[in-house]
């Protein structure tokens, strides 16, 4: 009877649990024409309704996810001197940019299970169209490195700075090549490697003035655009044979 009373008192207490309070310093990018990237600070706090456990210490780790395209990677190797397609893996979706930032490596503050269950590390935000295999693991790694090179896979360990167990920042950076969309922004608090508590924000990045107009008649009016394309081209053409012709006299 005891031990009844004594589980019943026990879940009757407040769960004392973790929660994140966050702020992104700017809800919205706009791509005009000096557009050369932008860099936004995610910043937060960890409340809590108990003191923090001593052991094991909170992690904190940040991603950004930029809008997710298909695309198919080949692979080429030098035959009789000439380089040919010997293999391809085709991506059912891939982002166009994602930056992971963490307290410490990931590997280290995030178990292999938490990963596979909330997409966190770059591998796990990249769908094969078959099932996982060790032939397409070099065609992603691939992917990633090149992407890593160009400034659209970023892995920034160590970047975020966590105060007192509680506040923490970082400053992530977006590249001059953006792809329009919505980029989701998420929070992950994690101890001994598990996820305690994850928050999800929004950021939206979307051309602005002339370049806005032009992409948005490329993308519903085609014909109109393609037109419009055309005639400027015959108007430059012949303004420069005006220009040249002006010039010998």
């Amino acid at each position: 009877m005891k031990g009844w009373l004594l589980a019943l008192c026990l879940m009757a207490l407040p769960a004392h649990g973790e929660e994140i309070v966050s702020g992104v310093s700017q809800s919205g990018v706009s791509i005009t024409t000096n557009f050369d990237g932008a860099s936004i600070l995610v910043y937060g706090a960890a409340l809590r309704d108990a003191p923090a456990p001593a052991w094991p210490l909170m992690e904190v780790i940040i991603t950004v996810e930029g809008p997710a395209t298909p695309l198919v990677i080949r692979k080429k190797d030098h035959v009789a001197g000439i380089w040919l397609n010997r293999g391809s893996v085709k991506i059912t979706a891939a982002p166009s940019f994602y930056a992971v930032a963490s307290t410490k490596a990931v590997g280290d503050i995030l178990l292999p299970a938490e990963d596979a269950k909330y997409h966190i590390t770059i591998p796990q935000t990249i769908d094969a169209a078959a099932a996982p295999s060790a032939d397409q693991t070099p065609y992603i790694e691939a992917l990633q490195r090149i992407r890593q090179a160009s400034g659209s896979f970023v892995l920034a360990p160590d970047s975020v700075l966590l105060l007192r167990q509680a506040l923490f920042r970082t400053d992530i950076s977006l590249p001059a090549n953006l792809v329009e969309g919505p980029y989701k922004v998420r929070i992950f608090l994690t101890r001994g490697g598990a996820v305690v508590d994850m928050q999800e924000s929004q950021i939206d990045v979307q051309k602005a003035g002339v370049e806005r107009t032009l992409y948005r008649l490329a993308m519903e009016q085609p014909l109109i655009y393609g037109l419009l394309s055309l005639l400027m081209a015959m108007v430059a053409g012949w303004g420069a044979q005006e220009l040249f012709k002006r010039l010998r006299i």
